[in-house]
């Protein structure tokens, strides 16, 4: 898998990510550009965190 594989995955849970927020009234793209600097931090953030 490599390098590659590594960031192939991230950016897929980033984009998972992006949609999830939406469903509790938040904002996809913010959370998007989070999932890049945090990646699975970001999705337990956006489970835990209760809507808006």
């Amino acid at each position: 898998m490599g390098s590659n594989g590594y960031f192939v995955g991230w950016g897929t849970l980033a984009l998972i990510n992006a949609g999830l927020p939406q469903s509790k009234n938040r904002s996809g793209l913010i959370w998007f550009l989070v999932s890049l600097l945090l990646g699975p931090l970001a999705t337990f953030l956006i489970v835990i965190l209760d809507k808006k």
